[in-house]
């Protein structure tokens, strides 16, 4: 009788590990979703935001996907980082024969209501002036994001090679 009562203890104590586990499993599956890099707020997701912060420049750049998930209209109207002097929201654009950058349009990026809009290489991107030091390959960086109706959301931007470019962006 006491060597089943033990068995059955063990078996018990087995269950309760095996639930523990994943348990846990599933809470860092959790902690490294896409919406863990920014997060939902007021219907606005932020994901896979990437740092251009490696040249020994005074500039850098952020690049992301920014999903409106809500049913209204919104904005990202601004930005901010620890050792950028300045954030602007820039657009590459051909003038001619010459691609420039230049801030965009009424200091604003549309984020439309159920689409996602595209911060890349040669496009619309977060640009920072001012930058204080170079950052290294796979280190990480918060960059707060300013929407006009969704308010505050902050990201964590993987700093990557001004070559690399995973979401399938274009130099």
């Amino acid at each position: 009788m006491s060597i089943n009562k033990h068995l059955a203890n063990a078996f018990l104590m087995l269950g309760l590990s095996l639930l523990l586990v994943a348990c846990t499993g599933a809470i860092e599956d959790n902690a490294s979703s896409p919406a863990s890099s920014g997060g939902v707020e007021g219907g606005i997701e932020v994901r896979n935001a990437q740092a251009n912060m490696t040249l020994p420049t005074e500039t850098g750049s952020f690049w992301m996907e920014i999903m409106n998930h809500g049913t209204a209209d919104d904005a990202l109207i601004g930005a901010s980082v620890d050792g950028c002097a300045v954030l602007e929201l820039h657009d590459m654009v051909m003038e001619g024969d010459t691609m420039v950058m230049r801030e965009v349009e009424g200091g604003q990026i549309p984020i439309p209501a159920g689409e996602t809009v595209l911060l890349q290489k040669g496009g619309l991107h977060v640009m920072c002036i001012g930058k204080e030091a170079p950052l290294e390959i796979g280190t990480t960086v918060e960059i707060a994001l300013q929407f006009a109706n969704a308010g505050k959301i902050t990201a964590t931007a993987t700093v990557v090679e001004p070559g690399d470019a995973p979401m399938g962006q274009q130099q």
